[in-house]
């Protein structure tokens, strides 16, 4: 049966942690991922800041070879990268076990690793050779594959989710509103900038996932 599972580790033992050095409020996802022996280059993106020099932020890591800005959106950053998979870490596991990364998502904390695998035996068996190789993963979550995910749910980010979940829940869109961004922003450990920026996207996904599409014509 294909199973899921979540996996963290701590911020500093991926090559991309390397960014909370100089912009700890920051938050990196990487896009889905499908393993390949040859070459793995995915994009990520970074939110919550506004830097000059956003590929400047990430220091040398042996883990990656190049990192380049394909594009930038306000306070957001996508990014390819190259990785080097030579060097043991997370993703290097991935490709050597035929495990596709489902999300990935990384603040100054933890990284979370969203992976699936066709049988349970998958997930152990990636489990088991991170710590063969010393890398410190934490299983947080196993289960059955999940349903596929709704239209909106599927536009959204994982940082776009949890800022519009926590605003609603603590009365940001009441009228009048019963909590200020400053305390979504101190609860969710960014700024107000950067809480901004993913509430503002979140809607946009939405109304463009549920409105009905405009007549260009009239």
């Amino acid at each position: 049966m294909a199973t899921e599972a979540t996996f963290t580790v701590p911020s500093d033992q991926f090559p991309l942690g390397t960014v909370f050095t100089h912009l700890p409020d920051v938050t990196v996802e990487l896009e889905r991922l499908i393993p390949s022996h040859d070459v793995v280059i995915p994009y990520f993106w970074v939110r919550g800041t506004e830097v000059d020099d956003i590929e400047g932020a990430f220091t040398e890591h042996p883990g990656v070879r190049h990192i380049q800005l394909v594009d930038s959106i306000d306070d957001e950053y996508l990014l390819r990268v190259e990785w080097s998979l030579e060097y043991d870490d997370v993703l290097s596991v991935l490709t050597e076990t035929d495990v596709p990364l489902i999300k990935a998502t990384g603040t100054n904390q933890e990284w979370t690793f969203d992976i699936r695998g066709d049988t349970r035996s998958d997930v152990a068996t990636f489990h088991s050779r991170c710590r063969e190789v010393a890398i410190p993963v934490t299983l947080t979550e196993l289960h059955a594959l999940r349903p596929v995910e709704t239209e909106v749910e599927a536009a959204l980010t994982g940082a776009q989710q949890d800022a519009l979940k926590l605003a609603y829940e603590r009365g940001y869109f009441e009228s009048p509103r019963e909590v200020t961004m400053k305390e979504l922003g101190d609860e969710l450990g960014i700024s107000q900038q950067a809480l901004g920026s993913r509430l503002r996207r979140g809607m946009k996904h939405i109304l463009g996932s549920t409105l009905p599409a405009t007549d260009s014509t009239r």
